[in-house]
């Protein structure tokens, strides 16, 4: 019984303590977004449709553009963390690559996504509202429990998955995004504070979004067709084509990222921004629906007809400036534009086989949903949370089975050329960007659970270590034997000595985590060489 009260009070309690507090406040941060993009986004349609009957505005809207990019430049290099797609960055944070300071960084963010949208880049609010709910994380431990650090990478989680929750309106997926892509890893603790972070946000969501006139979910419900087991071929199909769609568009980001990166490499920040924003700015003029979020073309192709080659000009439009824009970490998420990419891509593909073959458009609005669901897969790698999306936000619950197989088909697809996911793809860009800046330095150690620390009575799979940490060899307090522990089942207790080895940038930072966890230690380390 004393056990039981103890891990309640150590483990149980906090969680549920963290998780609310960084749901309620997620929500309420989220849900103001929200309603300030809603109105923003109005506003700058609106103006495009003002500026295309007044082209003589134009030198002054350039002008403004020029400001904006000369003051975001300077922002980006002083806070380089409210930068770029939020979903990455967010996940950088968690996996402890990155470290950052919250409230900065949530205002930053905050504000200069409502930009994006007022200019009319392609880029969404989920990844911001992911990476706001990160930083509400950070400063609910920060502000709440300064004394117990530790809690900070659970808060975090909990934050990013209610933000991720509350901008899409899909709770489960929300759970699930920490599971398969911001921890890759199950563990009942992230489980506890993702869930109950989640349900606290999702509550006050629900609450406010009818006051504000605001939609809980991210697109309006659709009626979709039930398909039959005769039409598995449609998934089947679809997954193809989307999936070697998603390899060619992954290719592009590399193309485009090496042009910015590496050809343009001398060419300062603000004029690339600008060179982003004037293209929006004539693709804008030309049609809103070839900028902004891309709710309104999900909407678009929803209400109206648009001919095959006009859904090629604007699949390539969007892409082309979506990734432009992320590629020179424009603040905005990319998850609704892939969406949006997918829905296109979709469209094409029923359109195709209307004409071609004679195929009802009663499959019209399924094939959208299969080809949104095998986006998401294909592109951000993430098939378990395209599919509960697809279930929970899109309509596809009667059509389980052939979810499952566009959702399979398009990863394998991607599995079989051997292409990144975009947000591993970013990711992988923030390392090679530290390693070109900082000493990466190997070290080789022991450290010892000390009593009352944060892994004391804890499994080694509920811990969240800092990056590149890894867990060689552990010896108990009452045994001479090392043991391994390869499915982080072992339950620590005081005076357990652990063999561990880590990579840093920043040795001071590492271990002020490690300390954190274990409690205060005597290092005695040696650096392993090279990798």
């Amino acid at each position: 019984m004393k056990k039981l009260k103890g891990h309640f009070i150590n483990l149980i309690f906090p969680a549920i303590i963290f998780g609310a507090i960084t749901g309620v406040f997620t929500a309420l941060i989220v849900v103001l977004y929200k309603f300030m993009a809603k109105l923003i986004i109005s506003f700058s349609e609106n103006s495009y449709e003002f500026l295309r009957d007044r082209l003589y505005f134009i030198p002054l809207v350039l002008i403004f553009f020029y400001g904006v990019a000369l003051l975001f430049s300077y922002i980006y290099k002083r806070q380089p963390r409210v930068r770029g797609g939020g979903i990455p960055s967010s996940i950088a944070l968690l996996r402890n690559i990155v470290t950052f300071k919250w409230l900065r960084t949530l205002i930053g963010v905050f504000f200069m996504s409502l930009t994006s949208f007022l200019i009319g880049v392609p880029l969404g609010n989920e990844g911001p509202s992911v990476l706001m709910g990160t930083a509400v994380g950070k400063g609910s431990v920060s502000l709440f429990a300064k004394k117990h650090p530790a809690w900070s990478g659970y808060a975090m989680t909990g934050g990013a998955c209610a933000g991720f929750a509350v901008a899409t309106g899909a709770s489960i997926s929300g759970v699930l995004f920490a599971v398969e892509e911001a921890h890759q890893r199950i563990s009942p603790m992230i489980l506890i504070v993702g869930a109950v972070a989640v349900l606290f946000a999702q509550m006050v969501s629900e609450l406010l979004c009818p006051l504000l006139g605001l939609s809980v979910a991210l697109f309006p419900s659709i009626q979709v067709m039930t398909l039959a087991v005769k039409d598995a071929w449609i998934p089947l199909l679809v997954g193809v084509l989307v999936g070697l769609f998603a390899v060619v568009f992954l290719k592009y980001y590399h193309l485009i990222s090496k042009f910015f990166n590496v050809k343009l490499k001398k060419v300062p920040h603000r004029i690339k921004i600008f060179a982003v924003y004037v293209l929006t700015l004539i693709f804008g003029l030309v049609s809103y629906s070839f900028i902004s979020t891309g709710h309104e073309t999900f909407t678009l192709l929803l209400e109206k007809d648009v001919a095959v080659y006009g859904l090629f000009i604007l699949l390539f439009v969007r892409m082309t400036l979506t990734l432009f824009a992320n590629t020179n970490k424009l603040t905005g998420g990319v998850f609704v534009p892939i969406i949006a990419l997918g829905a296109i891509t979709a469209s094409i593909i029923s359109k195709s086989l209307q004409q071609l073959f004679g195929m009802s458009d009663a499959y019209y609005t399924a094939i959208l949903v299969l080809g949104i669901s095998a986006c998401i897969s294909a592109m951000m790698k993430m098939p378990l949370t395209a599919l509960v999306f697809s279930l929970e936000a899109l309509g596809g619950v009667n059509n389980v089975i052939h979810v499952i197989i566009v959702v399979a088909v398009s990863f394998v697809i991607t599995e079989i050329f051997e292409v990144k996911g975009i947000n591993d793809s970013i990711i992988s860009n923030i390392i090679k960007s530290q390693e070109e800046t900082h000493e990466r330095k190997i070290i080789d150690t022991h450290i010892t659970i000390k009593k009352g620390s944060f892994a004391e009575f804890r499994h080694a799979r509920d811990i969240l270590w800092p990056s590149n940490f890894f867990l060689l060899s552990i010896i108990p307090s009452k045994s001479r034997y090392a043991e391994i522990d390869q499915q982080g089942a072992k339950v620590f207790h005081e005076g357990d000595v652990l063999h561990i080895r880590y990579a840093t940038f920043d040795e001071p930072h590492t271990k002020a985590e490690l300390t954190a966890i274990v409690g205060e230690q005597d290092y005695d380390e040696t650096e392993a060489g090279p990798e």
